[in-house]
């Protein structure tokens, strides 16, 4: 059963942010990583990217798949997790904490309000 912290909010396609003031943490869910299986390689954008909600804003290569990454929100990238190059294993050992990808300081706050929360989540991946 996958790890799904109440504090934070959730997409469907498998993205989490932590809302802290007008700036968000990104990253994928612990069930995504459990079935992608052991991430190897992570590509985010630069500091400084606009990004409109839903836009692909990198990607996660694992042993099974390449995937997607996509923004729950509109805002800019005003942080990326550097320590992912070269320990990317952080993303499947510590999803909620050291495995976060980006932080974001947030457009239309407004868009936080259509996203899951924890037990819409559970739903949405059948938990």
């Amino acid at each position: 059963m996958s790890d799904i912290p109440g504090e934070l909010k959730y997409t469907k396609s498998h993205e989490w942010i932590k809302i802290e003031g007008d700036t968000v943490t990104i990253g994928i869910t612990d069930h995504a990583q459990e079935e992608l299986g052991d991430v190897v390689y992570v590509e985010l954008p630069s500091v400084g990217r606009v990004l409109a909600h839903d836009d692909v804003f990198g990607t996660v290569e694992s042993v099974k798949a390449v995937s997607d990454l996509y923004s729950p929100v509109s805002g800019e990238v005003v942080e990326i997790n550097d320590s992912l190059s070269g320990s990317e294993a952080a993303i499947n050992e510590s999803p909620y904490e050291n495995g976060w990808m980006i932080k974001v300081k947030l457009k239309n706050p407004e868009e936080t309000a259509a996203l899951l929360n924890a037990d819409g989540y559970k739903s949405a991946i059948g938990e």
